[in-house]
């Protein structure tokens, strides 16, 4: 697919920025100028909604009309809120029929295989997850008070499908963007900084979250006997630092356009692997899921109001739910409930003992518990060496069954060495600082360096095979 490829996106963008720039500017010079500032920002709000279904449709040539189908419901959805004497009734309806899309295209071959019944179930849409969540948060957010509802659904559309954060997130709410659909400024500066955060995503996805997993598929592919307890580790960092940076990267990326289009999406990864505990890891990783089902779930539910058993209930659904989010699979359901078993003894058991752990200490521990989690997720039965049966196996490899080194494993870990402790730097804050000394005390320096990321992420996109987006699939 030309999604997972790139190639698409290289020549869209500079066609998609041509005509969203020059087109508006050319109404209001043929009109003399006296084309209304709002119809020029409904013109561009147009032009948004038609890349995004244009961008949409190459890679979904059918279910764009599934899309649009979401767009108008919905709209009509917050209109109907807005208006009726009983709104929670049509929210609910709003829920079933979000959600039942969803199941139907993600859940239902999963839960009815529980019960041994096959059904024929079409492929999954891809961005299906993200967009549903924005469309339903929405009129949610009309029924709670927080937003207006929409009146234009040109600018509705827009928000829906705009397309840098369409396939895979961030999640982004209607009131992120409510008053950008209206009224957003443009200006070179804006574009500039956007142009950067997109290369460092980039970057982040081409030249370390390629590698990482290419890396990982090499040691996860070998077999039961033939993983050592070196290989296993390795390749266990390796899926850790793809997931990471193939995630952050995109979003950065579609943060990164959104600024170019006058956009500011919120952010949805800050440095997660530093953080000193699991509460503090979720505050930093995926932003914006963890925040929808905390105002969307856990607050509906009662949040922690309602006492020690109460609250524990919530968190088991909340994580339940995050688990399914990612995807039809039993290994998904048990990572979902190993952060359950994880936040419950960290917030119910460990904050109440009184003992003083250095900080150096809880990270460490943190990021022990975090890699353990992602070897859950990674066996997904994407492919046939990464199923469940296979997981307890290379569990025994991490715990040393097949010994320390075997075959070129000494050799592998000395060979991807410097790849990977630039990788591991990159997850920290240091790069990004780095970057903002020079480029404010080296202005030059600093425009000249994402030009170079650019054309070396480019150089090693015409030279690689290897080019999947991870969280297409959720």
């Amino acid at each position: 697919m030309l999604f997972s490829s790139f190639l698409f996106l290289f020549w869209f963008l500079p066609a998609a920025l041509l005509l969203y720039f020059a087109l508006p500017s050319l109404v209001r010079r043929i009109s003399g100028g006296r084309v209304r500032a709002r119809a020029l920002f409904f013109l561009r709000n147009a032009i948004l909604l038609f890349l995004s279904l244009l961008f949409y449709g190459w890679g979904e040539p059918l279910y764009v009309f599934l899309m649009i189908a979401t767009v108008v419901a919905d709209y009509l959805f917050g209109l109907w809120v807005s208006a009726s004497s009983r709104p929670k009734a049509v929210l609910c309806l709003s829920i079933v029929f979000n959600l039942g899309l969803l199941f139907y295209f993600k859940y239902a071959a999963f839960f009815f295989g529980i019960f041994g019944i096959d059904i024929p179930v079409p492929r999954m849409p891809i961005g299906i997850s993200f967009y549903t969540f924005q469309a339903l948060s929405y009129v949610a957010d009309v029924y709670f008070g927080r937003v207006r509802a929409e009146r234009s659904v040109v600018a509705f559309g827009a928000y829906v499908s705009l397309f840098p954060q369409l396939i895979a997130g961030p999640i982004v709410r209607y009131s992120d963007v409510a008053s950008e659909l209206g009224d957003r400024r443009h200006s070179v500066s804006h574009a500039a900084a956007g142009a950067r955060c997109f290369i460092a995503g980039l970057c982040k996805k081409v030249l370390l979250a390629n590698p990482a997993g290419a890396l990982f598929h090499t040691f996860a592919a070998r077999g039961v006997g033939a993983l050592s307890l070196s290989g296993a580790w390795l390749a266990l960092l390796s899926f850790s630092l793809q997931i990471y940076f193939d995630f952050s990267g995109y979003s950065d990326m579609a943060v990164g356009l959104g600024r170019v289009f006058g956009f500011r999406f919120p952010e949805n990864f800050r440095y997660p692997y530093t953080a000193v505990s699991f509460t503090d890891f979720w505050r930093r990783w995926h932003i914006t899921l963890s925040s929808f089902f905390k105002e969307y779930v856990y607050f509906p539910l009662g949040g922690s109001r309602h006492g020690t058993l109460r609250t524990i209930l919530n968190l088991f659904a909340v994580w339940l739910l995050t688990g399914l989010w990612h995807g039809a699979g039993w290994n998904f359901v048990l990572w979902g409930l190993y952060y359950f078993l994880l936040l419950v003894l960290e917030k119910f058991v460990l904050s109440r003992v009184p003992v003083s752990t250095p900080g150096a200490c809880r990270r460490a521990l943190t990021l022990f518990g975090i890699l353990f989690g992602w070897l859950l997720f990674a066996f997904d039965g994407s492919e046939s060496y990464l199923t469940l049966p296979r997981l307890g196996a290379f569990l025994a490899a991490m715990l040393g069954k097949n010994g320390a080194f075997l075959d070129n494993d000494l050799f592998d870990l000395v060979r991807h060495l410097p790849f990977l402790l630039i990788a591991v730097l990159g997850c920290t804050p240091l790069p990004r600082k780095a970057f903002a000394h020079i480029y404010k005390k080296r202005g030059t320096f600093g425009v000249v360096l994402p030009i170079l990321g650019l054309l070396l992420s480019l150089c090693y996109l015409a030279d690689s095979s290897f080019n999947p987006f991870l969280y297409f699939r959720f």
